[in-house]
């Protein structure tokens, strides 16, 4: 009785087959079929040969919330050089509420204004970095993806010993600030508490020694991380007059950085730029220096590198090769029709008995 059950279960489960067995005598090797299966085999391997590429690759996917940390302090890294003496300018930031924040965190280096040609061949590949970058905004994807393994984004120092004297100054360093909109500036003295804001002692600085050429060899917000370009770096304007004020007005974005190197929060900026010759007697008025007023967006941004699955890979694959297959076969089958009804009927023109008959 078991045996019978079992031949019933057998025989059931055979007629459930999809995929009948055809006896190896019934089937026509043919010499185009053999063509068309080398070319559908070819697709396959180059087809899943790209598809391992697109399975390998990342990209970056960008989420947007509101940002609710307001209460932390912001991190602002700083690197200019002003082509002025050290001891003749001052620079500090004074946010929206009127509070003076302290530079402890800068350090002001006498230097030469003028680069040394390793450092200038530094600079013009920054710029046209910036450049591809202004017109190509997807490369800003490979750059958050080669974090890390970037070269470095600071001016390299001197290779060779300064014979002029050190008539510039490079103010470098990093303060932390308010989460509010603020002003962060260089200008002509140092800059003193005062009990409606602050002032600079301006005074005792000949305004024949005004020069606020400068360079932004680095300028980011929130945490640095290696190999990412800001908008800003590599900036270099010069004078054209004494007095002249140049200005920046940034909106800063707060943004997370999950990749599979490196998770950071950090921040990106856009900017506006503007600058202007001080002439009271012309209705330019103003203070001569370096102007950056930032706002703060109350957007965050997350920007997360995503990877294929593996099981989507597969899945691909397996459509790949299954679409090729069938589409060939149909393809080869319908060329055979067309060519038995083409090879039919030119027999039937050319056969005489057919024709007599007719």
């Amino acid at each position: 009785m078991r045996r019978l059950s079992r031949k019933k279960a057998l025989n059931l489960v055979k007629e459930l087959d999809a995929f009948p067995k055809v006896p190896e005598s019934y089937v026509e090797a043919t010499a185009s079929g053999g063509t068309v299966s080398l070319i559908a085999f070819t697709a396959m391997a180059i087809l899943a040969f790209f598809e391992f590429f697109v399975y390998r690759d990342t990209w970056m996917k960008y989420q947007y919330e509101v940002d609710k940390d307001y209460t932390s302090k912001l991190r602002i890294n700083i690197d200019i050089t002003v082509a002025m003496r050290c001891q003749h300018i001052g620079a500090d930031v004074l946010d929206l509420a009127e509070t003076m924040v302290a530079s402890e965190g800068l350090e002001y280096e006498p230097v030469i204004f003028e680069l040394s040609p390793q450092q200038r061949l530094w600079h013009r590949t920054l710029i046209l970095i910036q450049n591809r970058l202004r017109e190509e905004h997807s490369l800003q994807d490979v750059l958050f993806k080669s974090v890390l393994k970037g070269s470095p984004t600071a001016l390299p120092p001197r290779e060779d010993t300064p014979t002029h004297p050190l008539s510039a100054c490079r103010i470098h360093g990093h303060l932390y600030v308010n989460k509010v909109a603020g002003n962060f500036h260089i200008t002509v003295g140092k800059a003193i508490p005062h009990p409606r804001g602050h002032a600079h002692l301006a005074a005792l600085v000949s305004h024949d020694t005004y020069n606020f050429s400068h360079r932004i060899d680095h300028l980011s917000f929130g945490e640095e991380v290696p190999g990412i370009i800001n908008p800003l770096d590599g900036t270099e304007k010069v004078c054209t007059d004494h007095n002249q004020m140049f200005q920046y007005f940034i909106t800063v974005v707060p943004t997370k950085l999950e990749t599979y190197k490196i998770s950071a929060d950090t921040h990106q900026y856009s900017v506006t730029e503007r600058e202007r010759v001080i002439n009271h007697a012309a209705g330019s008025h103003g203070v001569s220096g370096i102007f950056m007023k930032y706002d703060i967006s109350s957007l965050m941004v997350t920007v997360t590198e995503q990877h294929m699955p593996f099981w989507q890979f597969l899945v691909r694959l397996c459509g790949i090769i299954g679409g090729i297959f069938s589409t060939t076969g149909m393809l080869h089958g319908l060329v055979g029709f067309c060519v038995d009804i083409i090879c039919c009927r030119f027999k039937l023109g050319t056969d005489p008995g057919l024709s007599f008959l007719v």
